[in-house]
């Protein structure tokens, strides 16, 4: 691999990972009361719960795309958002998490031992750099949206 592309997937990994401009998971969760996971705040047909689980659906999609060619996407938009507005127990939350920061490591190793610029067998055109994009992008809007149903609830700093 060439320098520049050494140093475009540092920066890639970077956005992917958040900072700079983008708050992380890690940050945008920091001091959530559990009590609060599941409130929908008025007019917002979400709530953080649900917020969390699409990252979560639909990071693993992306990553079992660029994985396997027969992977079945779910039925959009129903089967990337959970219908229950709370975390079953701490656990359900918990492992939510862990699987989106586990999906994003799996997926940052793919990007460095890829050529991110090849098609995705089993796509229609769509590289592992264009889907990098597409997670990074996804990821920080969600994230900007859980800090703004967290600024209603009077739960952020």
């Amino acid at each position: 691999m060439d320098s520049n592309n050494k140093i475009l997937i540092g920066e890639v990994t970077n956005l992917l990972m958040g900072g700079n401009a983008h708050v992380t998971l890690k940050d945008a969760l920091a001091g959530l009361p559990a009590n609060l996971r599941g409130v929908k705040v008025d007019k917002l047909p979400y709530s953080i719960w649900q917020l969390v689980e699409h990252i979560r659906i639909a990071q693993w999609d992306i990553l079992r795309f660029c994985m396997d060619p027969n992977h079945q996407s779910p039925k959009w938009p129903e089967e990337y958002w959970p219908k229950e507005s709370t975390p079953e127990d701490d656990g359900a939350w918990d492992d939510s998490i862990k699987q989106i920061n586990s999906d994003l490591d799996e997926f940052i190793g793919i990007l460095e031992h890829s050529d991110i610029y090849e098609p995705i067998p089993g796509g229609s055109g769509q590289t592992i750099l264009m889907e990098a994009f597409q997670i990074a992008d996804h990821n920080a809007y969600h994230l900007g949206e859980i800090i703004a149903v967290r600024r209603l609830l009077g739960a952020w700093k």
